[in-house]
């Protein structure tokens, strides 16, 4: 009898392991969404705990393949320096569609008292700093994950082939290094495993849970970085008129920069931003400087804009030095494009995201100055990019910690409905090709 309840106990056991491993394939999307929400929550709570920085995303990547292999996929590693992929082949013919979620954290101290806060510290640019997954990555991750397990569990209901694309450095780099999709699509990783489409979705802090938002054509926008040498003659405070004052000169054409936006963009076209986020010159408070440097950042939603506005900066800068017998050296480096979503295929893919938020809570919305480097992948294939609440609901949206705070703040309450919004995408797409 010893035995025999020994084999009782054993079966049980097991099938509870099994229960915890695998879903039934009959299992609606909804249910099985609920039925591994929990798990999802706690993937997410581990990688918000522990946070790291583009390219340096490996305790991360280990983990994500981790998982990937208990669901019985075989994950390659090392892509773009730090990133997992992972393939799901259905054993049918079929289009290949890929599922992103961006893995790396930010240098930002977490402030939110939360039980798994995350402690992490770390050298960024010489400065020691905290680590947090300030942009909700964290989330990406889990849901993907979330959507890759019942994603298996239907795929005799499937054809073709699934690429789930854990990416890397999507915050962009350390200097001198390459990394995100931009280094994911130098390295050839469309091409090798044959992606015809790409899918992704990003976590909003300031968008209310259940709710999922879109926009057809360019929906972020091109991040591009300037900087501005500014090269005066240094002379005592005193006395300004024997030399030339590079620090005045630069407020001069911060100035106008911004009259490029507002006297001389056509902003009924889309939206522009021209912004200076750092600035540096001299040593003591009595000695006017040689020397100016400001760095900004451009946004642009229209290709066309973009060039007229880079042409713009270049000479509002020339003739407002010149104007004060200074010289100026403009250098203007493209970032990620325009985040493009393919009409065609995003109109198509509506009615998935219908399924998994209900109708009346799918809204379409403007485009935002944003940016996002998965626009390297909608640069090469149809793509289709849309946002999922993650704000508590009842919450003032102007009282939402914004996303880059220490205060940002995600309600978990939303990660069913990204899950199940990558499932019914993903499925409904393969399900209506040919």
């Amino acid at each position: 009898m010893r035995y025999l309840g020994l084999i009782f106990f054993s079966l049980i056991f097991t099938q509870c392991s099994v229960s915890q491993n695998a879903l039934s394939s009959n299992l609606s999307v909804d249910q099985a969404a609920l039925e591994i929400d929990q798990q999802v929550i706690d993937w997410r709570r581990h990688f918000h705990k522990f946070p790291e920085l583009s390219n340096r995303e490996f305790e991360t990547a280990k983990r994500i393949a981790e998982e990937l292999e208990k669901m019985g996929l075989k994950p390659e590693t090392g892509i773009a320096k730090t990133g997992v992929v992972a393939v799901l082949e259905t054993g049918r013919p079929g289009p290949t569609i890929g599922l992103r979620a961006d893995i790396d954290g930010l240098p930002v101290t977490e402030r939110v008292k939360l039980d798994f806060a995350s402690k992490q510290t770390t050298e960024f640019l010489g400065k020691n700093v905290g680590i947090m997954h300030a942009c909700g990555h964290d989330t990406h991750v889990a849901m993907l994950l979330g959507a890759a397990k019942i994603l298996i569990s239907k795929k005799d209901e499937l054809k073709g082939k699934i690429v789930f694309v854990f990416q890397p450095a999507e915050e962009g780099p350390p200097p001198g290094e390459e990394g995100g999709a931009k280094l994911m699509v130098k390295e050839g990783m469309l091409e090798k495993y044959g992606i015809d489409v790409m899918f992704g979705q990003h976590i909003s802090s300031g968008l209310e849970v259940g709710k999922i938002t879109y926009k057809l054509g360019g929906a972020m926008a091109a991040a591009d970085r300037f900087e501005i040498k500014v090269k005066g003659k240094q002379t005592h405070g005193s006395r300004p008129w024997g030399g030339v004052d590079p620090i005045v000169t630069s407020a001069q054409i911060i100035i106008g920069l911004q009259t490029i936006i507002s006297r001389q963009t056509e902003l009924t076209k889309e939206a522009a931003v021209i912004s200076v986020g750092k600035i540096e010159a001299g040593v003591r408070n009595n000695i006017i400087p040689e020397e100016a440097i400001m760095i900004g950042t451009i946004r642009t939603l229209d290709t066309e804009m973009q060039k007229i506005i880079h042409d713009k900066i270049r000479k509002t800068a020339k003739l407002i030095a010149e104007s004060q017998g200074a010289e100026v050296e403009v250098n203007i480096t493209n970032g990620a494009p325009v985040t493009f979503n393919d009409p065609t295929l995003s109109k198509s893919m509506i009615p998935s995201l219908y399924k998994a938020a209900g109708e009346e809570k799918v809204l379409v919305v403007k485009a935002r100055t944003g940016a996002e480097d998965f626009a390297y992948f909608a640069n090469e294939v149809p793509s289709f990019y849309w946002f999922v609440g993650g704000m508590a609901k009842g919450t003032d949206v102007f009282n939402a910690p914004p996303h880059h705070t220490p205060d940002f703040y995600i309600d978990e309450l939303g990660l069913k409905t990204g899950v199940k919004a990558m499932v019914n995408v993903a499925m409904d797409y393969l399900s209506n090709q040919p």
